[in-house]
């Protein structure tokens, strides 16, 4: 780039001294031929000093532009010079390459190359001085054949190369037709024009194949060695059907000699003919050639006297693989089996008629107990429900003498007779709940609960039963927890005071309480007569009674109910004791943590002469309930109409005075129940009077109908204190 810029000056210097030469010229010419006008030699003699001045300086100006131009000619020769040393130093280095080169301009034509270039691609070098384009390049290989992919179709390959050399992004592999392989790589020059390396790969390329010729010949010796491994005969055939490979055991089982591949079954069509006709295979259609593609077939046939399975699998390169599985011995085996398989099915038919008809006898006991356990359990249950329509009318009497006022002695008396309907009604709902937990129909209820609040009422229930029997009765008192069914827990304690009472003449009855790790065991211990060892599994089981104990009122129900219901539970039970000893029963409990217990009020006496809270309509099929529940209400400020039918004409005389409350019983005459008895009042009220059904039914059908209707449910017996917190809530009282 200096150098072309110094030439320019030079000429530029040259241009501008040829102009001043015909300036002095002129001016010289000038003066020689001009005359004074006026005849004044003093004028000429001025203007030729003024124009000697100005030749003097053009002079100068001259003379100052041709050194510069000679400077500039010394800088020129010795940028040539470095410049033609620069390219005799790059062509040398280029030379000095093991690889090819080539430098292509932006127009694609061949700027320079060195001789290993040449000696790759020989064809160039009568074209290589000529600057030929790439495309010609290129065109002489294809039009040649020198390149082994450019002889089945010329054109394109011409096309792709071109395309490949003006992308010029990396590089490629080209096979040449004498065996050489030259890997290529093109690069693009910052001017646009292309630079490539060419590198002949050829030693590379044959050390690779002979690494590729070791490892398949390993893989051939493994192959081989593993057909001789396998039990069955396998043969491979090429594409030609000619036979490539067999083991040792395709030879053993065909009868063939070491040397019989060699020996003519050299193919497809010579196996076949052998099996055929030489060892009488059954099956010809087993060795038939199929295409590739298609799937394995396997045949069983007959090779003399011996049983096969032959299986033809065609290879996807034309090819097939036949192997040959003698298996003589296990369709012996397999007969063999059958054999005895027969044999057995024989007997077992003839057990299994005999465990049918076991069975039938089975499923028949099975029935006849499972009937007579239900018949069992609903007796239970119907004499459950209908001993509690008369606890209840007892329950509501006493709770009515309750709401009075009466002496000290008086009003202990009615507190004892309502403990003991307390214990009366839950062991009748226990065993309401048990009949209905045999039919699957009921589930524990696991809280946290108080152990004092449970052996407070075992206290005041069984407090007098010990003292007419002139027994020490101990109870502690006890600020433990635990988790447990608070009815079906006092239940099973209920069962063991009971009976340690009972059984005991004279001495204590004693509750202890004892605390093992996370659990609290409660034991109920007396000083009655003992429990021999061999009948202690004896007095868990129904009706069952030992020794003097049969003389003694009982039923022998209680400890079978303790044990069905700890079973539910999940509680441990235990037992120690000897004749003579006494015995103490005990529970294991999981212990749970305090809680606040809520505050327990008791409802205050409310005289007949107070003023009235409204009117209660009172429908129950059950006399006796119909009067205690009047006197229970009245005692509370009520006024009470209370009638057997919802149809009753004082029943409609009372919905015409606006009733603050309906109070109707579930089962009613006449298979009315209590949602529709409700639904016939309200409607000839006119109005949606508050209403509340009670019901000694606990099934949760009915618990979910009567919900669905948000009808408030109480259970028979009814708790006074229930009763009451309800008419409370719903602002009757």
């Amino acid at each position: 780039m200096g150098t072309a810029a110094d030439t320019g000056e030079v000429e530029e210097l040259k241009l501008r001294i040829a102009r001043l030469e015909k300036i002095n010229a002129a001016l010289m010419d000038r003066v020689e031929r001009s005359t004074d006008i006026q005849g004044g030699a003093f004028s000429m003699f001025e203007t030729a000093i003024s124009l000697e001045a100005m030749v003097r300086d053009r002079t100068g100006a001259l003379e100052e532009a041709l050194g510069r131009l000679n400077d500039a000619n010394a800088e020129l020769a010795a940028a040539h010079a470095a410049a033609t040393s620069a390219r005799t130093l790059l062509r040398d280095a280029i030379e000095s390459l093991s690889d090819g080169f080539a430098l292509f301009g932006s127009d694609d034509r061949m700027i320079l190359c060195n001789r290993a270039f040449l000696k790759i691609f020989p064809y160039f070098e009568d074209i290589s001085d000529a600057a030929p384009e790439f495309s010609q390049l290129a065109s002489h290989l294809a039009q040649s054949g020198a390149a082994l992919a450019s002889r089945d179709a010329p054109e394109r390959w011409l096309q792709d190369r071109v395309a490949r050399h003006r992308l010029a992004q990396g590089a490629h592999v080209q096979a040449l037709s004498d065996g050489r392989w030259i890997q290529i790589n093109e690069l693009k020059t910052s001017d646009g024009g292309t630079v490539g390396i060419y590198t002949d790969i050829t030693s590379v390329k044959a050390e690779d194949a002979r690494q590729r010729a070791r490892e398949l010949a390993e893989r051939n010796l493994a192959l081989q060695a593993t057909l001789d491994t396998l039990s069955e005969g396998v043969c491979l055939f090429d594409p030609q059907r000619r036979l490539q490979a067999w083991n040792e055991g395709m030879l053993t089982i065909l009868g063939l000699g070491t040397d019989a591949p060699g020996n003519g079954l050299d193919n497809h069509a010579a196996l076949s003919e052998w099996c055929i006709l030489k060892l009488g295979l059954d099956r010809p259609d087993a060795l038939d050639w199929r295409e590739g593609g298609a799937a394995q077939v396997a045949t069983q046939c007959m090779i003399g006297e011996r049983h096969f399975t032959v299986r033809s699998v065609p290879l996807k390169n034309g090819g097939m693989v036949f192997t040959f599985d003698d298996i003589t011995d296990r369709v012996r085996f397999q007969r063999s089996l059958t054999e005895t398989a027969e044999t057995l099915e024989r007997r077992v038919a003839e057990r299994t008629a005999e465990l049918v008809d076991l069975n039938r006898q089975l499923v028949e006991a099975k029935n006849e107990a499972e009937t007579a356990n239900r018949s069992k359990t609903s007796f239970i249950a119907a004499a459950s429900h209908d001993l509690l329509q008369p606890l209840n009318a007892a329950r509501l009497f006493v709770s009515a003498m309750d709401g009075h006022d009466m002496p000290a002695k008086s009003h202990s008396l009615v507190q004892q007779a309502s403990t003991a309907l307390d214990s009366v009604e839950d062991l009748l709902e226990a065993l309401f709940e048990i009949s209905r937990l045999d039919a699957g129909a009921i589930q524990p209820e696991f809280t946290d609960l108080s152990l004092d609040q449970i052996l407070r009422a075992l206290r005041i229930e069984f407090a007098p039963l010990a003292q007419a029997g002139n027994l020490v009765f101990d109870v502690p008192e006890t600020e433990l927890w635990v988790r447990s069914d608070h009815r079906l827990l006092r239940r099973v304690l209920q069962n063991f005071v009971s009976n340690a009472i009972r059984y005991t003449e004279e001495g204590s009855v004693a509750v202890e309480l004892t605390l093992e790790g996370d659990h609290v065991v409660v034991t109920v211990r007396d000083t009655g007569p003992g429990i021999a060892a061999s009948d202690r599994d004896e007095i868990f089981e129904e009706f069952r009674r030992i020794g003097k104990t049969q003389k003694i009122p009982g039923k022998g129900l209680g400890l079978a109910i303790v044990r069905r219901v700890t079973t539910m539970l999940g509680h441990e039970i235990g037992l120690e004791t000897a004749p003579g000893e006494g015995a103490a029963f005990s529970i294991r409990l999981p212990r749970a943590e305090p809680a606040a217990l809520p505050t327990e009020v008791r409802p205050a006496a409310v005289n007949g002469s107070g003023e009235a809270g409204g009117l209660v309509l009172v429908v129950d099929n059950d006399p006796a309930i119909l009067s205690g529940m009047e006197a229970l209400l009245e005692n509370w400020g009520l006024d009470v109409v209370a009638v057997g039918d919802p149809q009753d004409p004082a029943a409609l005389a009372a919905l015409q005075q606006g009733p603050a409350m309906l109070i109707v019983d579930y089962h009613l005459d006449d298979e009315v129940t209590g949602d529709v008895a409700v639904a016939q009042l309200r409607e000839k009220a006119g109005s949606q009077v508050p209403a509340m059904v009670i019901t000694a039914d606990r099934g949760e059908e009915t618990k979910a109908q009567l919900a669905g209707l948000s009808l408030p449910v109480l259970h028979k017996p009814v708790k006074p204190a229930q009763l009451r917190a309800l008419l409370r809530q719903l602002e009757v009282i």
